[in-house]
């Protein structure tokens, strides 16, 4: 099915098939096949850690949710995102709501690359995504882009190094801990 033309209430009501992701740009359905272990493994890290700091972190609060392989309603499009986190509502996300937070695990291949630094973070920009986390167990690093307004602030993180967001005030994400989590799949 990958390249079919379908209006985005088509691909809303389409069923899956467990294995791949499935997205909708510019009214053509995407098929990929879904995340390795490397990259399932340190999402699933960085969900302990947000829910942790939810629970135990006194401005914990400030995060509303966070889920994996989540859909992000771009006008039109459909983007899948590795994970998907809402702050600053003060309540549960309505559905179809913006993400405050969309972090990509970046994928082998130059194409998926390019999707994951270029084409997603146009599109987040253009959303009204508030910050767009690209991590890179290949270079060993991560993008913080943070979008306002018009303008873009682009932080690089490297191993050894926390990385801190306005959005979740005191929550300190140990880039180290995702490479070590993505690291423990490899052969």
């Amino acid at each position: 099915m990958n390249g079919v033309i379908l209006a985005p209430w088509e691909f809303d009501e389409a069923d899956s098939i467990s294995g791949y992701r499935y997205e909708l740009i510019h009214g053509v359905l995407i098929v990929n096949p879904a995340p390795r272990e490397e990259e399932r493994d340190p999402n699933e890290e960085l969900g302990v850690m947000l829910r942790l700091y939810r629970r135990t972190h006194i401005a914990g609060n400030s995060m509303d949710a966070t889920l994996p392989e989540h859909d992000v309603l771009l006008g039109a499009d459909r983007r899948r995102v590795d994970r998907a986190i809402w702050c600053g509502l003060g309540r549960k996300p309505r559905r179809g709501e913006v993400p405050t937070i969309c972090v990509e695990f970046v994928s082998k291949g130059k194409r998926n690359q390019t999707r994951d630094y270029f084409e997603k973070r146009h599109d987040y920009k253009l959303s009204g995504v508030k910050e767009h986390w690209i991590i890179d167990r290949f270079k060993r690093c991560m993008s913080a882009i943070r979008f306002d307004r018009d303008e873009e602030h682009e932080i690089i993180v490297t191993e050894g190094v926390h990385y801190e967001t306005m959005h979740l005030p005191g929550f300190l994400l140990p880039l180290d801990e995702l490479l070590a989590a993505a690291d423990r799949w490899l052969d």
